[in-house]
């Protein structure tokens, strides 16, 4: 059956809001959810009005990752994965870590498998005492997708990533606030708020800093340092430019508050 609310995209207070929206079945991710999904990261990315992302999941679950009983469909007509990590979790993963404005990911349940890789490419995590994180993907079989490769040994380390990807075991908030998983753990009544008013701080400042600090990020994790140094060197002369900085820079020597206007 069609599911056009499979997705939901918000705006509040320069938040766009991005909910998976299938919490009958734990926000698993469909074609059509996923072709959803990446149709609210690429919104929010030309929402000039948004200027922070949150993304969330309605009900217990954050995301189960995969349907799996689409996905079985698919098997049994020898289609395997149909192209769906290249065509759908791909473009959504690039589109979240490319962002030009901060992404923070609300972790209200369960976050499995391509669910939880969603999750490691936002920039900040806030979790329910509730969540938990497994990395399921070799309990059916598979390696690693969503650039779970990739995010999950740059937040915890290569031997931890191998122990969660290997052994495919659950991690309680606790333990991921623990090991660097997650930024922040608080009791699941207080997600959506602590959440959202962490994103609407984000809003409210430099965006066009945050944006820089991402790419640096991003482009210095593959390089030497020379090559980063120079990127940094790059994105700074761009941040200089702004009226942020300018505005900025002036509000501090007049020791006042500044304001953000991502230009």
């Amino acid at each position: 059956m069609p599911e056009p609310d499979s997705v939901v995209y918000e705006l509040s207070d320069g938040v766009a809001t991005i909910t998976l929206n299938r919490p009958d079945a734990m926000n698993s991710l469909t074609v059509e959810a996923k072709e959803a999904l990446l149709a609210a990261v690429e919104r929010a990315k030309a929402d000039a009005d948004a200027r922070a992302v949150l993304l969330t999941g309605s009900g217990k679950a954050f995301s189960a990752g995969q349907d799996l009983r689409e996905h079985a469909n698919s098997l049994s007509e020898g289609k395997g994965l149909n192209e769906t990590v290249r065509r759908h979790y791909n473009p959504i993963v690039l589109g979240l870590t490319r962002m030009p404005k901060p992404v923070v990911a609300a972790v209200n349940g369960v976050a499995a498998g391509a669910g939880a890789s969603l999750a490691f490419a936002c920039d900040l995590r806030v979790a329910s005492e509730k969540a938990s994180f497994l990395m399921a993907f070799t309990r059916v079989g598979l390696g690693a997708d969503s650039g779970a490769s990739w995010t999950l040994p740059r937040l915890v380390g290569h031997a931890r990533a191998m122990e969660m990807l290997m052994l495919a075991e659950p991690v309680s908030a606790e333990r991921a606030l623990e090991i660097g998983l997650v930024n922040q753990v608080v009791p699941a009544e207080e997600l959506a708020g602590s959440a959202h008013e962490l994103a609407q701080r984000l809003a409210n400042g430099p965006t066009v800093g945050y944006a820089a600090i991402k790419a640096g990020l991003t482009f210095g994790s593959g390089l030497d340092l020379g090559n980063a140094l120079e990127m940094e060197a790059d994105l700074q002369d761009q941040c200089a430019q702004t009226a942020d900085h300018m505005n900025a820079t002036l509000a501090f020597l007049n020791k006042e508050e500044p304001s953000f206007e991502g230009q």
